[in-house]
């Protein structure tokens, strides 16, 4: 499972341009930190009110003052900013977060996104998964195609939504889809899967890209 995890934030990682502001949601995407391209340099930005982070600290190096909007531990660079919540959200909504990779429970092939609560359990809650999807200039969702079998990608959410398309990718163990107008398109396939596979574990009709590729980590 781990190593499906990293193949799926090291792919992500790659949607990210030199100088670009960005946002990684909890869970999941904090990995994408670890596994940005060589020569690409972003700016990480967290609700908490903080830019500049960088990846995980060496085990013995946390720093419990220096975490994630998650909580998790995070080093930072040298140009580091530590600030209030509300200048953070004000970054967000004024449009300044080039891109922002989120996890997600269900995602449909709309660009509607459900990734804050499910009816009757406890859950992490909205955090500032509200803002970030209509503020960021590009919503990418990474997370595993499946749930114990059930399928996340579907023709129409069923969990209670955080916003309704937003999302501009999707990318999976399994594969790189864009949404587009006409539903989901896949541009990218891992060879470990067949498209009669990812397919199957997709709850709506995939569009096949004339120009499909195997989808690439390094």
């Amino acid at each position: 499972m781990a190593d499906l995890k990293v193949r799926i934030a090291k792919r992500a990682a790659k949607e990210f341009k030199d100088g670009d502001v960005a946002n990684l949601g909890i869970g999941l995407p904090t990995m994408v930190a670890n596994h940005l391209p060589e020569g690409v340099h972003i700016v990480l930005q967290s609700e908490n009110g903080f830019t500049g982070l960088t990846g995980a600290p060496e085990p013995g190096k946390e720093d419990v003052d220096v975490t994630n909007a998650g909580g998790g531990y995070v080093t930072h660079a040298p140009f580091a900013n530590f600030f209030g919540s509300e200048e953070s959200f004000a970054i967000i909504r004024g449009g300044h977060v080039d891109a922002t990779i989120l996890g997600a429970m269900e995602v449909d092939e709309h660009g509607n996104i459900a990734n804050w609560i499910v009816p009757g359990k406890m859950v992490a809650g909205m955090g500032g998964a509200m803002d970030l999807v209509v503020g960021a200039k590009k919503v990418i969702v990474a997370m595993l195609h499946t749930q114990k079998g059930a399928h996340k990608i579907l023709k129409e959410c069923t969990l209670p939504y955080t916003a309704l398309k937003v999302v501009n990718m999707i990318v999976t163990e399994m594969g790189v889809m864009e949404v587009t107008d006409k539903g989901l398109l896949l541009t990218e396939l891992h060879p470990d899967f067949t498209l009669e596979e990812i397919q199957a574990a997709t709850g709506c009709e995939l569009i096949i890209s004339p120009d499909l590729k195997p989808m690439e980590e390094e």
